[in-house]
Order: structure tokens, then sequence, then C-alpha cells
């Protein structure tokens, strides 16, 4: 399977933000930059570290949901809301492998999150907050 950056871009980045409300240009284009440096061996190749287009690993997941997440139910329940009925609720790890959607919303909340506990100045792309929010749970 194929999937180009073009449709990557238009059929899961630009919906999925739109969805949560959080659609810009420079949103849309930090996404799909941060995805095609994520993805140079391709989606589906091993990696050492993340799961998924986005590379997050569980105890990312696992913190956005706990201390961010948590203490937001209403973007909760729209992230909810993207993720499987039935596994989630038995492998939540799993939908950053198997959703693009979801995997999207979580590295955009993932950002959203770097952003605002960051005392960097130049947060001006996804790779390098994300960069900080890996090297917070290492």
């Amino acid at each position: 399977m194929y999937i180009t950056a073009e449709h990557l871009r238009e059929q899961v980045i630009k919906p999925t933000l739109e969805y949560l409300g959080e659609w810009s240009s420079e949103a849309e284009r930090e996404l799909l930059a941060a995805a095609l440096r994520k993805t140079e061996g391709g989606m589906f190749s091993r990696r050492e570290r993340g799961l998924g287009l986005f590379q997050i690993t569980s105890n990312q997941h696992r913190d956005l949901w706990d201390r961010y997440l948590a203490f937001r139910p209403d973007i909760a329940s729209r992230v909810r809301g993207l993720a499987s009925q039935r596994a989630f609720l038995s492998n939540p790890d799993s939908e950053l492998q198997t959703n693009l959607s979801y995997c999207t919303a979580i590295a955009w909340l993932l950002y959203q999150q770097a952003r605002v506990h960051s005392d960097w100045q130049d947060t001006s792309t996804l790779g390098a907050v994300a960069g900080s929010a890996v090297a917070a749970h290492a």
C-alpha cells in the first residue's frame, strides 16, 4: 500500500484538524512535515521507539490522556470519537498504529501540550517540540 504526501494531507491531516476545530494551513504543514520525517523508512517499517505514523510512544500516549485530556473533557470526547469502539478499550496504543485520524489527533495534541509547557523560544516546528516531548519522557 502506498500513500502519497498529498493524500495524507488531504484525506487524513486536514480532515482530522478540521474535526478537532484546529485547522490552519500552518498546522497542516507542521503535521505533514513531521509525518514525512518520521516515515523515512516507510510507514510500516520497524521502529525503535514509537508507534504509528508519528512514532508516538506508549508513555507519551498515556501521559497525554492522564495529564492533558483528562482535564479537557470536550476535546477528549472528540478524540475518543475517532478511536475504534472496542479495540481502544482493550489496547489503546493499537490505535496509534491502525487509525491514521486518531494518531494524527494525538500527534497534534502532543504538539499543543508541548507548546504550552515549553520554555523554548522557538516552537515553530513540530519536530523541535516533539523532540522536547520525547526527551521529557525518556
